[in-house]
Formats: structure tokens, C-alpha cells, sequence
């Protein structure tokens, strides 16, 4: 389980990062499209790949999120 949370953190940190957003920001958007949940659930996937490759899947992610 902490390793859920640590990667939860990480992938939030290089969101944030790539996307130019604070903390708050990027905290708040994880929030209203799902994004800890989801990252939770496919943690054992998610964990192989790359940090850009996540942002990218986080992206599309919200993306699909937004749509609906």
C-alpha cells in the first residue's frame, strides 16, 4: 500500500511538472476526473512505464473523463 501512495505522489509531481500547474491545481483536477483511483487500480501497469508515457496516459485519461 505505500507504495500506492509514493506512486500516486510521483505521478502527480511530474503532472504538474509537465503541465506548468501548483500542487493545489494539479491535486484538484486529479480529483474531480478520478485520477487517484484510476492510478490506484492499474498500479501494477501503470508502475512499468516511464514517467512521460504516464503523463500522457493521465492525459488521455481526462480526456475521456471530460467527454462524458
Amino acid at each position: 500500500m505505500p507504495e500506492i501512495v509514493k506512486f500516486k505522489a510521483f505521478c502527480l509531481e511530474r503532472y504538474k511538472y509537465e503541465h506548468g500547474l501548483n500542487g493545489r491545481e494539479t491535486f484538484l483536477l486529479f480529483k474531480q476526473y478520478g485520477v487517484f483511483d484510476y492510478i490506484g487500480s492499474f498500479y501494477d501497469v501503470l508502475h512499468c512505464y516511464g514517467d512521460k508515457y504516464i503523463v500522457e496516459d493521465i492525459d488521455r485519461f481526462i480526456e475521456v473523463r471530460r467527454a462524458t
